[in-house]
């Protein structure tokens, strides 16, 4: 309980800004469809908040490094909160393309600084507690954001404006606690190439998990649209991919320490492939079968991220575990920064159910590839699975010592 309580403050503005954040994308595609946006224009918003959030992780450590944690995160959240507001001030989707790039910028840097505080102040004893109660934090403000589209007005001022009342509510535990703010940690330099080397079927499930969870987040509500739920049943459809995530990652994470990860990756993806083609069946089976079929895919597709970066630890040196975890954090950015427009291009040309046939043939060509890796070299020992929050270039500070349980892993392509 005294850790919940020194921790209180940082713990609140996560909550905030994931209720503003998680909020703001199913709001814009919403949004978009109510103006009359093309759906090829609402899948640039979402590229362009994965933008915002690669530029964001890159910058976040040298302007902390610069100004200090608390007056960093005070410009992140203000320009988090400007995009928010200008919404409804030029309604147009170049505009809120722009719009979208700050809140993205916004959330990685904030969340890079809350990062880095609690690296700061954590313990080895305390750091697995510590880490469990801000994932549980996180994953129910993400929970909590799906449903509160049921309650906004899309293409409404007062509803943009509630969001960045919580995005500005986010600077208030952080910058108002008595908690000295820490020294600054050393940026992590990034090295594309070293998941590459150490593992290349890791690279590929991160991308691939990139492109199944920006596309359906991004251009799910546009989905959701195009089968025929309502507002407030999109909210829903969009919270049971969140909780069949969430739900996922214990019993994945157990399969993942006992058994050969690529095992587990590749029967994931091919569960992932099994739900896709269940939601594309579902589109005309009532609203619950929609709402299952989404529970479904988020309980297959969510934990791919987790397993990859687990593999990619197997193989990585101790000193190394900070530098990798920000390398995958880059190719996720990278994934996540094409797949909802592609995505939105496919579903304007085909029909919804494209976006999900984009999803299995990634997967498919996932399992293809986690089958050919297995046969190029035995399995390693396995570090303890962590679930991986895909949140910051620094997240490796903070997982890195809950896997440093073995001994240090050869080089292996």
């Amino acid at each position: 309980m005294r850790l919940i309580i020194s921790f209180s403050a940082l713990f609140l503005s996560v909550l905030l800004l994931q209720l503003s954040s998680g909020g703001v994308s199913p709001l814009d595609a919403l949004s978009g469809l109510t103006l009359g946006f093309s759906t090829a224009q609402i899948g640039i918003l979402g590229s362009s908040h994965f933008l915002g959030f690669f530029i964001g992780c890159w910058w976040a450590p040298r302007l902390m490094g610069t100004v200090g944690h608390s007056r960093a995160f005070a410009a992140f959240t203000a320009t988090g909160a400007i995009g928010l507001l200008a919404h409804m001030l030029v309604v147009s989707p170049t505009a809120w393309a722009i719009m979208r790039v700050a809140t993205g910028l916004c959330i990685a840097g904030c969340y890079t600084i809350i990062e880095a505080w609690l690296q700061a102040k954590v313990t080895n004893e305390s750091r697995g507690r510590t880490m469990a109660v801000y994932r549980v934090v996180d994953m129910t403000g993400s929970l909590v954001a799906q449903l509160l589209i049921g309650v906004l007005e899309p293409a409404s001022y007062i509803s943009y404006n509630f969001l960045a009342i919580l995005c500005c509510a986010a600077l208030l535990p952080l910058t108002l606690t008595r908690v000295q703010q820490p020294d600054t940690p050393a940026a992590p330099r990034l090295r594309p190439g070293l998941p590459i080397r150490r593992s290349p079927l890791a690279v590929a499930g991160v991308l691939v998990a990139a492109l199944s969870s920006s596309s359906f987040r991004m251009v799910g509500p546009v989905y959701g649209r195009e089968v025929g739920l309502s507002t407030d049943q999109i909210a829903t459809f969009l919270a049971a991919w969140v909780l069949g995530g969430a739900l996922a990652q214990y019993p994945v994470g157990w399969l993942a320490d006992k058994f050969d990860r690529r095992w587990v990756l590749i029967w994931l993806s091919a569960a992932t492939i099994g739900t896709s083609a269940v939601t594309i069946l579902a589109e005309n089976s009532g609203t619950w079968g929609v709402m299952g079929a989404a529970f479904l895919f988020g309980l297959m597709s969510f934990p791919i991220y987790s397993v990859s970066a687990a593999h990619a630890h197997d193989f990585t040196e101790v000193t190394e575990r900070v530098e990798l975890s920000a390398a995958l954090m880059f190719y996720f950015a990278l994934g996540a920064i094409a797949a909802p427009y592609v995505a939105s291009l496919l579903i304007d040309a085909y029909g919804p159910s494209a976006m999900f046939t984009l999803i299995s043939i990634a997967h498919l060509l996932l399992v293809g590839f986690g089958l050919w890796r297995m046969r190029a070299r035995p399995t390693a020992r396995r570090t303890p699975y962590v679930y991986s929050p895909r949140t910051s270039f620094l997240i490796g500070r903070l997982t890195g010592r809950q896997r440093d349980t073995g001994d240090d892993k050869d080089d292996a392509g």
